[in-house]
């Protein structure tokens, strides 16, 4: 009998080799309360979504990118005129997507 032995993959590598699944499942979905790395579900029917819900990438795309239009960091909430948006612009949806790629 042969016995193998594995290392844990480390969890940075994991995060990059999920095959097939959007970026934004990195972050807990706010919409529908689902965890980290796992897949959207409909609150009514608790069905799973192939994509996840438009606010979980918006979340991501805050949490990982600076924006390029309004020139904030990581973390902080895109702003308009003095005031925060609800969701991110377009220019930084693109920049997380850059840097995940």
């Amino acid at each position: 009998m042969t016995i193998r032995y594995s290392a844990p993959m480390p969890a940075e590598l994991r995060h990059f080799m999920r095959a097939g699944q959007h970026p934004a499942r990195s972050v807990p979905c706010p919409h529908c309360g689902v965890a980290a790395h796992k897949p959207c579900k409909l609150r009514t029917s608790g069905r799973l979504l192939t994509e996840p819900h438009p606010q979980r990438v918006s979340d991501w795309a805050q949490a990982t990118a600076c924006c390029p239009q309004c020139q904030v960091t990581p973390e902080t909430p895109c702003h308009e005129d003095g005031r925060a948006r609800t969701t991110v612009h377009a220019r930084r949806y693109q920049e997380a997507e850059d840097t995940a790629a």
